[in-house]
């Protein structure tokens, strides 16, 4: 028999907090600002350790001026920081494992970092490649 929708939405809202509250056991931001003179995203966290890192290392962030980066918010609870003239956004606690932007994002950084590699072997291919005349032209639809 199908449970009651009342008590499952009680077994749910409890499910929710608990989840809730987890989360704000962890480590939270308490402050954020930019830093201009060393081109620095500074973040304080809980326990006053502070965390930065450049813009261009984030997702969102890249190409923004100085001016946009300035303007910057602490989420309510401290899990994020949010630029309001980017509209981007960094969830704390994932800054933390090392992820400042999404999945895709982030491979392709990877993969740039990895094309952009040298070799011998590299240089030797692309020289026969020259010698054959190059890559092939795109054609344009």
């Amino acid at each position: 028999m199908a449970e009651p929708s009342e008590a499952k939405f009680e077994k749910q809202l409890i499910l929710a907090k608990k989840r809730g509250a987890d989360r704000m056991s962890g480590v939270l931001a308490k402050a954020v600002a930019y830093d201009g003179n060393r081109n620095r995203i500074v973040i304080t966290l809980n326990g006053d350790v502070e965390v930065s890192f450049v813009p261009s290392a984030a997702e969102g962030l890249a190409d923004a001026p100085p001016e946009a980066l300035t303007n910057v918010e602490l989420t309510p609870f401290g899990t994020g920081i949010h630029f309001p003239d980017l509209d981007a956004d960094i969830y704390v606690p994932a800054l933390l494992e090392g992820l400042l932007g999404s999945r895709c994002w982030m491979a392709s950084r990877l993969g740039s970092s990895g094309g952009s590699a040298t070799s011998s072997a590299k240089i030797e291919a692309a020289r026969e490649n020259g010698k054959l005349g190059g890559r092939p032209k795109k054609n344009a639809a």
